[in-house]
């Protein structure tokens, strides 16, 4: 459903991790308020079509491929970065969780160095994708977790640098999410029972519902707020 109170005619959204899960639905999200999107993932020649977006392959652990989306966008107001993996139960392996750490952590920064000379020049915001696992115990996936903790200092530590320039940078904590990546979990009634223990509005969040906030914190509502992380979550942090 649009979110009619953002008006973001005229500008342009690029989110990386666009063609699945959270980053589509934020790239839908930033389309019905009237964005144009570039959304970047794999499978873009699969991906459901949608009015706004343009999806694009790339891979964010190759910077040849993002400085080429980058260049490609006509502008950029917006930069949502949703790109990621998880190795649940083999992450305890060094090579595995490097893997992950330099797709979910390296991939961020490579993408966001990228876009940092277009959103100067649009005086726009990024916004990236941390996790309730920044805080929470992550046992099986300890690079997944790390990852998600180093986006939230990443973000502090460019919102700070990038503030002079005008820049804004803050990261979104997606809660338990229904999406491919947990896919074993939901198919599991015990864990999922578990969750939902320990989830006061007892669901599972669908990727529209992180839609609102990266359109909240990209937009001229949020001109005073940089370096935060803010979770949406349906309570789980709070329990």
């Amino acid at each position: 459903m649009p979110i009619a109170r953002f008006d973001y005619s005229g500008r342009h959204a690029l989110v990386t991790g666009g063609t699945s899960g959270i980053g589509l639905g934020i790239a839908r999200g930033f389309a019905d308020a009237g964005a144009t999107v570039t959304a970047v993932g794999f499978g873009a020649d699969a991906a459901e079509p949608h009015p706004g977006i343009a999806f694009a392959e790339a891979d964010v652990t190759d910077q040849a491929q993002l400085d080429a989306i980058v260049a490609a966008c006509p502008r950029i107001d917006a930069v949502v970065t949703c790109a990621g993996i998880i190795r649940r139960g083999d992450e305890h392996d060094p090579d595995v969780f490097a893997e992950v750490v330099d797709v979910n952590l390296t991939g961020t920064m490579r993408t966001l160095v990228a876009c940092k000379p277009r959103l100067v020049e649009s005086g726009g915001a990024a916004v990236g994708i941390a996790s309730i696992l920044t805080w929470a115990a992550g046992p099986l996936v300890p690079g997944y977790s790390a990852s998600k903790g180093g986006v939230k200092q990443l973000v502090q530590s460019l919102a700070t640098a990038w503030a002079p320039e005008g820049v804004r940078v803050n990261a979104i904590a997606p809660g338990w999410t229904a999406t491919p990546l947990t896919d074993p979990l939901r198919a599991d009634p015990e864990r999922t029972r578990m969750i939902m223990d320990r989830v006061p509005m007892k669901r599972w969040a669908e990727p529209a519902d992180f839609a609102g906030a990266a359109l909240f914190l990209c937009s001229d509502a949020a001109a005073f707020i940089t370096g935060a992380t803010l979770a949406v979550d349906g309570g789980y942090l709070a329990d």
